[in-house]
């Protein structure tokens, strides 16, 4: 007879009471009430003895036994099946793990030892100066959603898979946008839509470098960008950036070299544009050693007081560029969605991996967003965040020409959604305890340290530089804010400077 112990009526009803005998049974087998063999109670016997229905207890019976728990057949009474392998003790689990690493490919032990930036901050800021970041205002909330709708109703003659390379009208709509914005010509054949930028570099780190291999990359740079080339087991070589943007005349000359990762229309973090005899010669330089050049355009819409520069690819005339824009700043970093322009010789292979990854993009919202580049809202859009964004890197500029000490510089100001603040009288190891200092007070500042591949090389000493993105505040956050690291900066400053 099976022990009543009744539980906690957690789930009313037959559905309940099932679950409170499945699990009444499967206790009492596992702690050797009901041993191996022994007859399990008649469903008749249980369902009087716990005043259920027999349906009730016949349902669990059928679940213990599809579990392997109880023998049944037709006409024979159900027993309790022979004893299952026990688990090992937990601390036996424990120690075995403590002994043993887990198993992992040269991918994944490569992703162990690499040193990750933190996704969110423990304590949230009241004014946070965070790059990458747009407003949840700034949204065009009303045309999306009338867009959504219309696309959500439109009939389908069944739901199934899109082609990896992202939906047909996406593609052509974004081959006309970067005709008319970017100055960039190619077919709608060679663009393929990602889940972002970070995904269209994942892919081309996976695709286009091998262990032993290197490249260049943009000293500082896109610290997720070097991780990800990293992650393959090629060697960063670290090219040095001016005001002028990455200094050609100094690419390393390693015959290793398989690419180069770059961010020509405003460089990220420092803000230089690429003129036109670098990118010549970075375009003569890739020719010459077989290379490919990974076009980052991450903001490239957003450059003030005159129209933006056009893309490295529209120049390259040798297929040699692979051009990366996103809509992560124009519109949202969470709606994720992206983009590729590939040299015709690598959209095979591209779309296959993009297909074994996550098969495509979500289609509704490709759908979406292809209706408002289409009918020109898109564009209305980016226009209208060009001036919102002026005005806030505007309002930045003026706050720390008031607040700021006399020697503070700036760089990356005439493009972009952020800054970086350069600190002459701090040095770069005072930077965590000046971010700390200012969260401290409310207010989230980046340091710039971390984006160095080589924080420790012949350009130190440098400065205390922190990275002030301005895209997601109002005008009076920003003079808040500045106003407040003022302060943190005149405790942290050397006695002669403070005001």
């Amino acid at each position: 007879m099976v022990q009543s112990r009744k539980p906690t009526d957690s789930h009313p009803g037959a559905t309940g009471a099932g679950r409170r005998i499945y699990d009444l049974l499967r206790a009492q087998i596992a702690d050797g009430t009901l041993v191996p063999g022994a007859r399990a109670p008649s469903t008749r016997a249980l369902a009087a003895e716990l005043a259920v229905s027999r349906t009730t207890v016949t349902a669990a019976y059928e679940q213990l036994a599809a579990e392997g728990f109880l023998v049944t057949a037709m006409g024979r009474v159900a027993r309790v099946a022979s004893p299952l392998a026990a688990p090992a003790p937990s601390e036996t689990n424990t120690s075995r793990r403590a002994k043993h690493a887990p198993s992992l490919s040269g991918f994944g032990r490569r992703l162990t030892g690499i040193g990750m930036p933190a996704l969110t901050q423990a304590e949230p800021v009241r004014i946070d100066f965070l790059y990458g970041a747009v407003a949840s205002r700034d949204f065009p909330t009303l045309l999306w959603r009338r867009a959504y709708q219309a696309e959500l109703l439109r009939q389908q003659n069944s739901l199934y898979y899109v082609p990896p390379e992202g939906d047909a009208w996406l593609r052509c709509s974004i081959q006309g946008y970067l005709r008319r914005a970017r100055g960039l010509a190619c077919e709608a054949e060679q663009i393929l839509v990602v889940h972002g930028s970070q995904q269209a570099i994942d892919l081309c780190a996976r695709l286009l470098l091998d262990a032993g291999d290197a490249f260049a990359f943009e000293e500082p740079g896109y610290l997720m960008a070097r991780r990800c080339f990293e992650a393959t087991g090629a060697r960063c070589l670290s090219t040095p950036v001016d005001e002028h943007g990455l200094d050609t005349a100094r690419l390393s000359q390693d015959e290793r070299i398989r690419l180069a990762y770059v961010t020509p229309s405003h460089q990220f973090p420092l803000g230089g544009v690429l003129p036109i005899g670098r990118r010549l010669e970075l375009l003569q330089w890739a020719g010459q050693r077989d290379a490919w050049i990974v076009e980052d355009d991450y903001d490239g819409e957003f450059r003030y007081g005159q129209r933006p520069i056009d893309a490295l690819q529209s120049i390259d005339t040798d297929g040699r560029v692979i051009y990366i824009g996103t809509f992560s700043k124009a519109l949202s970093p969470q709606l994720r969605l992206g983009y590729l322009v590939l040299p015709p010789a690598l959209v095979p292979v591209f779309r296959q991996a993009k297909r074994l990854a996550d098969r495509h993009a979500p289609v509704l919202e490709q759908r979406v967003l292809a209706s408002l580049i289409d009918s020109g809202a898109y564009e209305r859009h980016v226009r209208r965040m060009r001036r919102e964004n002026e005005r806030r890197r505007t309002a930045l500029l003026d706050a720390i020409a008031r607040h700021l000490p006399g020697d503070a510089r700036l760089s990356g100001t005439a493009a972009g959604l952020h800054m970086v603040l350069w600190l002459p009288h701090l040095r770069s190891e005072d930077e965590p305890a000046l971010v700390a200092a200012a969260r401290g007070k409310g207010v989230g500042v980046y340091p710039v340290t971390p984006l160095f591949a080589n924080p420790d090389s012949p350009m130190q000493p440098r400065p205390a530089g922190l990275i002030l993105g301005y895209a997601s505040l109002r005008t009076d956050q920003i003079e808040q804010g500045i106003r407040t690291l003022a302060a943190v900066i005149a405790e942290m400053a050397p006695t002669s400077l403070r005001v």
